[in-house]
C-alpha cells in the first residue's frame, strides 16, 4: 500500500474536521465557556502540528518558523490536562500558577537555541537533513514521552478523584455522567498516546514503510476520535456541570483535621434520616443534608465515609432500600407497581432501582415481593 499518498489526505481531513470543530467550540453559546475554549486551542493547535504532512504542498516557511510550528505540539498535553480539570470542576478558572504548564515549549526553544535558532540560514539547513540524528531532538522526544505519560497519569489521577467525590457527595445518577464521559474519553487518550509511542520507536529504529503504516493508524484513530468527540457534543449538551474547586474527598478532609466525637453526630443523622426521610428526595445532595442537620458538609462527609464504611451514595441508598423493603411487604400497598415504588422511594430510573435494591438485598425487587 502507498501510504505516502494516504497520509497527506488522513492529515488534512483531520485538520479541516479539528479546525471546523473548534470553530464550533468557540462560536457556541455557553454559559461555561473556558472548557469549549481550552479544547478548542487543543485541536487547533494539533492541527498546527498534523500539517506537517501536508502543508509544504501550499507553503513554503523558513526554517525557524517552522521549527516554531514543530515545537507548537509542547502545548498539547498541558491544555488537555487544563481541559480535563475545567470540565471536573464547574468553578475552575486559569491562574498565574498555570503559567508552568509553558515550562515544556519553553524548554524545548532553549534547548534548540544554540545549534538552530543562533545559526545561520545553512546550518540549519544541516540541522533539518540529519534531525533524528540529533542529540536535542533525542532528548526532545524522550522528554516528550516522559511528559506525555505525566500528564496521562495525572488525568486519569484526578479523574478517579472525581468519581470519588460524586459517590460522596451525591446520589443522582445524571451527576455520574460527566465522570462517564471523562472515563471514556481517558482510555481513548491513552490508545492515541500508546499508538503514537509506537509509531515514535519506528521513526527511530524502524523502516520507513513500517513507520508510515503506523502514521496513517494514528491518523485514522484522530478522526474516529474527533468524531466521537462532536457527537458526545452534539447529543449531550448537559454534560460538563462539574463540581466546585475546593470539593474534597473524606480521606482528604480527615488528614487536614482533628479527629472529632462522631457518636452524636451520628445519632442526630440516622434520627433525621429515620424521621424526617430526605433521602425520598431524587436530587439529594450531601450539601442539602448537611445544611437541613445544620452540620458542616465537610464534617458530613468524614461522618459517612469514614466512620459508616460508606459513600454518601450507598449511605442514602440504602435507606431508600429499607423504605421500598417495607412497602413492598406491606399487603395493603401490594396494588403499588415497581415503578410507583422506586419513585415514591427517591429514585428516578429503573435500572439503577434494581441495581441498588439487589445489591444490597440479592433479589431484584419482584423476587423479593414474592419471597416477602
Amino acid at each position: 500500500m502507498n501510504y505516502e499518498s494516504i497520509i497527506p489526505f488522513l492529515a488534512l481531513l483531520i485538520v479541516i474536521l479539528f479546525l471546523l470543530f473548534s470553530s464550533f467550540l468557540l462560536t457556541v453559546k455557553r454559559e461555561k465557556k473556558l472548557p469549549n475554549q481550552l479544547l478548542a486551542a487543543f485541536l487547533i493547535i494539533t492541527a498546527i502540528d498534523i500539517s506537517v504532512f501536508f502543508y509544504t504542498e501550499f507553503i513554503t516557511l523558513p526554517l525557524g518558523f517552522d521549527m516554531l510550528r514543530n515545537s507548537v505540539s509542547a502545548f498539547k498535553n498541558p491544555l488537555l490536562f487544563l481541559y480535563i480539570l475545567s470540565i471536573i470542576y464547574t468553578d475552575f478558572k486559569l491562574k498565574w500558577k498555570h503559567l508552568i504548564h509553558l515550562l515544556p515549549w519553553i524548554i524545548t526553544i532553549l534547548i534548540l537555541m544554540p545549534n538552530f535558532f543562533f545559526v545561520d540560514e545553512e546550518a540549519k539547513k544541516l540541522f533539518y537533513e540529519n534531525y533524528n540524528s540529533h542529540l536535542e531532538i533525542k532528548f526532545l522526544d524522550y522528554l516528550g514521552d516522559a511528559l506525555s505519560l505525566g500528564y496521562l497519569i495525572a488525568e486519569i489521577y484526578y479523574i478517579r478523584r472525581y468519581k470519588k467525590l460524586l459517590l460522596e457527595n451525591f446520589t443522582e445518577k445524571s451527576a455520574f455522567k460527566n465522570y462517564v464521559w471523562l472515563k471514556q474519553l481517558a482510555i481513548l487518550l491513552f490508545i492515541g498516546q500508546a499508538l503514537t509511542w509506537i509509531k515514535n520507536y519506528a521513526r527511530l529504529h524502524l523502516s520507513l514503510e513500517t513507520t508510515n503504516s503506523l502514521r496513517t493508524i494514528v491518523l485514522i484513530f484522530g478522526i474516529g476520535l474527533i468524531c466521537w468527540i462532536f457527537l458526545k457534543a452534539v447529543n449531550s449538551p448537559k454534560l460538563f456541570k462539574g463540581i466546585r474547586v475546593d470539593l474534597k474527598t473524606s480521606k482528604e478532609i480527615k488528614r487536614s483535621k482533628e479527629n472529632l466525637e462522631h457518636s452524636s453526630q451520628l445519632i442526630v443523622l440516622e434520627q433525621f434520616m429515620n424521621d424526617e426521610k430526605p433521602f425520598l428526595n431524587p436530587s439529594l445532595t450531601i450539601r442539602k443534608l448537611a445544611s437541613a442537620i445544620e452540620m458542616n458538609s465537610r464534617d458530613l462527609s468524614v461522618l459517612i465515609n469514614q466512620h459508616l464504611n460508606q459513600h454518601f451514595f450507598d449511605f442514602v441508598n440504602e435507606y431508600r432500600i429499607e423504605e421500598a423493603k417495607s412497602i413492598l411487604k406491606n399487603p395493603k400497598k401490594k396494588a403499588f407497581t415497581i415503578l410507583e415504588i422506586l419513585y415514591e422511594v427517591g429514585f428516578n430510573s429503573k435500572s439503577s432501582f434494581n441495581t441498588a435494591f439487589k445489591k444490597h438485598t440479592g433479589l431484584t425487587p419482584t423476587q423479593f415481593r414474592k419471597k416477602a
